[in-house]
C-alpha cells in the first residue's frame, strides 16, 4: 500500500508540474496582478506555436509599465521572425524616455536588418565620435597636407534600415578633406583657417543617405608633407633631359650612319677610278697595235705629264713635306 501511494503521489505531482508547465498559471496571474491582459487559453497556445510565455508576459510587463502599448501577438510575430525581443523593448523604452519617434514596427524592421537597435538608440541619445584616418592633399602651390578629422556622429532612426554605414561616412569626410585642400591657391590659407575645411564638410550635407546624422567636424591635426609641385617638376625635367637624350642619339646614330655610308660610296668610287685606271695601259696598248698612237705621241705625253707634275709641285711647296 505504501508503494503504490508513493506512486500515486509521485504521479499526481508529475502530473501537476506537466498541467503547470502547459498553462503557466502562476505566469498568467504575475501578469494579471501587472495590469497585463492575457488569458491561459492564449498562453497555451504559445506553447503549441513554439513561443515561451515567460519571454512575452515579462516583455509585455515591462512595456506596459513603462507606459508602452504592446500586445502580444506583435511580441509573439518577432520572436517567431527570428528577433530579440528583449533588445526591442529596451530600445523603445529608451527611445520613449528621451523624446525620439520610434515605433514598434521601425524597431523590428531595424532589429531584423542587423542591427542593433538598442544600440542605435543610444547612439541616438549620446553622439559617438569617429577619427578619420590620415587624409593626404595637395593645394595648387605644390605642397601636401596631410590632416585627421574627428567627426561626431549620432544615429539617423529613419535611415538606419538601408542606410549607409561609417564607412560611407568616412570617405566622404575624406572627400571634403581633399577638394578643401586641393582648390586652396596656397597650403598656409589651409593651415590658417582650418575650419574651412569642416565648412566645406558640413555644407555639402555628406550624411545623406547614411544611417547617421553628422553633428560638427573638428580638424584635429594638419601636418605639412613633401613638396608634391616641386618633386613633379623635377620628374618632368628628368623626363625631357631622357627624351633629348633618346633624341640626339638617335641623330648622332643617323649621323654615324650617313657617315658610314659616304664612306662606303667614296670606296666604290675608289674602286671605280683605279679600275677606269687599269683600263690605261690597255688602251695604249691597243693604240699601239692598231698604229693610232705612235712612239713621238707617247713621248709627248709623257713629257706633257711630267710638265703638269712638276708645275703641281711648284704650286703646291709644303706637299712634300707633309
Amino acid at each position: 500500500m505504501d508503494n503504490n501511494l508513493l506512486f500515486t503521489v509521485l504521479g499526481v505531482i508529475v502530473a501537476l508540474f506537466f498541467f503547470l508547465y502547459i498553462l503557466p498559471v502562476n505566469l498568467w496571474f504575475t501578469a494579471q496582478l501587472s495590469g497585463v491582459r492575457v488569458s491561459l487559453l492564449n498562453l497555451f497556445l504559445m506553447r503549441l506555436r513554439k513561443v515561451p510565455p515567460s519571454l512575452v508576459v515579462n516583455a509585455m510587463i515591462t512595456s506596459t509599465k513603462a507606459g508602452l502599448n504592446i500586445n502580444s501577438n506583435e511580441i509573439e510575430t518577432h520572436y517567431l521572425a527570428g528577433g530579440h525581443v528583449n533588445s526591442v523593448i529596451k530600445a523603445l523604452i529608451s527611445a520613449d524616455k528621451a523624446n525620439i519617434p520610434l515605433t514598434f514596427k521601425l524597431a523590428t524592421a531595424i532589429d531584423l536588418a542587423g542591427r542593433d537597435v538598442f544600440d542605435a538608440v543610444q547612439l541616438s541619445v549620446n553622439p559617438r565620435v569617429i577619427n578619420t584616418p590620415p587624409v593626404a592633399a595637395v593645394a595648387k602651390d605644390g605642397i601636401q597636407l596631410v590632416a585627421k578629422a574627428r567627426v561626431t556622429v549620432r544615429a539617423n532612426i529613419n535611415q538606419l534600415v538601408g542606410g549607409a554605414g561609417e564607412e560611407t561616412i568616412l570617405a566622404r569626410v575624406g572627400e571634403g578633406i581633399v577638394t578643401t585642400i586641393g582648390s586652396a591657391i596656397n597650403h598656409k590659407e589651409v593651415l590658417e583657417n582650418p575650419d574651412r575645411i569642416s565648412k566645406t564638410v558640413l555644407e555639402k550635407g555628406l550624411d545623406s543617405g547614411t544611417a547617421f546624422e553628422i553633428l560638427s567636424i573638428d580638424i584635429a591635426d594638419i601636418d605639412i608633407g613633401d613638396n608634391i609641385g616641386a618633386k613633379l617638376q623635377t620628374d618632368q625635367a628628368e623626363a625631357d633631359l631622357k627624351v633629348a637624350n633618346a633624341r640626339a642619339e638617335e641623330r648622332r646614330a643617323m649621323a654615324v650612319a650617313s657617315e658610314q655610308e659616304m664612306r662606303s660610296k667614296a670606296q666604290e668610287a675608289r674602286a671605280k677610278v683605279i679600275e677606269a685606271e687599269a683600263q690605261v695601259p690597255l688602251a695604249m696598248a691597243e693604240a699601239f697595235r692598231s698604229g693610232n698612237l705612235g712612239v713621238m705621241d707617247y713621248y709627248k705625253m709623257q713629257n706633257l705629264k711630267s710638265d703638269t707634275d712638276m708645275r703641281e709641285s711648284i704650286s703646291k711647296p709644303n706637299k712634300g713635306k707633309q
